[in-house]
């Protein structure tokens, strides 16, 4: 069956149109700090956006084998540092395609996190990923790289930590203002995906209708959280993937 990112819809071949932020400056890369991280010789650091570590020794040698000593040129909504005195962006090396994370998801040493706002942006990165998982490159090359929903005890082993989960939605229930796509019969112990009452409203606007993703089989990426049973909660628009009809 062909996966689909919800919301995500890309008319063409990867890196076809490519991100559309606006050029956010230039640098030679001095130092790589981690797998998503990097330091310019003029002192900026720099974050590399739409990407999560991969659990792999590599990581930080394959993004240093990329951009090691390079010049490299960042795009992005901004070039406002985060909280941490980082600039986020997207890297290009001299100016090419595709970008650096694009780069790190093809070789399977990154996960897509698809927290990024322009969808050619994350076009990019949902087709590199699938590249590398067909591929079995890299962390696809390992067994349990996606989480089965049917193991609760499986998933809450890696609390904290971005994973992709995939399964059978049994039921869609709101209570409280926020929306489950339970997994399990037991909210206390098995998975669930939560939606809140904003995000329902963001997903409508996109025409999403988390009702039509019940007795679907489904793919979703996030942070593992413990709320009773383990919980990724719905942050963004392209989360899920429907993977299975009914």
């Amino acid at each position: 069956m062909v996966a689909a990112i919800l919301g995500l819809a890309a008319t063409g071949p990867a890196h076809a149109t490519g991100c559309r932020f606006a050029p956010q400056g230039e640098g030679r890369v001095a130092e790589v700090i981690d797998v998503r991280t990097f330091r310019l010789q003029d002192g900026r650091e720099v974050r590399l956006l739409g990407i999560e570590p991969a659990d792999t020794t590599d990581a930080a040698a394959a993004l240093a084998g990329l951009i090691a000593g390079r010049s490299v040129t960042l795009h992005g909504e901004t070039d406002a540092p985060d909280r941490y005195g980082r600039q986020p962006a997207f890297a290009f090396l001299d100016g090419a395609t595709p970008s650096v994370q694009s780069e790190l998801l093809a070789q399977g040493t990154a996960l897509a996190s698809l927290a990024v706002s322009d969808k050619d942006c994350a076009a990019d990165l949902t087709a590199a990923e699938a590249a590398a998982r067909r591929a079995r490159v890299g962390l696809w090359g390992q067994a349990g790289v996606i989480k089965s929903a049917e193991s609760p005890g499986d998933i809450l082993a890696d609390v904290g930590r971005f994973r992709l989960v995939e399964g059978r939605v049994l039921s869609v229930r709101t209570a409280g203002g926020m929306t489950y796509l339970n997994f399990g019969r037991n909210w206390t112990q098995d998975f669930a995906v939560t939606i809140s009452r904003r995000m329902m409203v963001t997903l409508e606007g996109a025409g999403i209708s988390p009702k039509s993703f019940e007795r679907r089989r489904i793919r979703v990426r996030g942070f593992i959280e413990r709320r009773g049973g383990p919980r990724i909660e719905v942050v963004r628009v392209g989360q899920i993937e429907v993977v299975g009809d009914k």
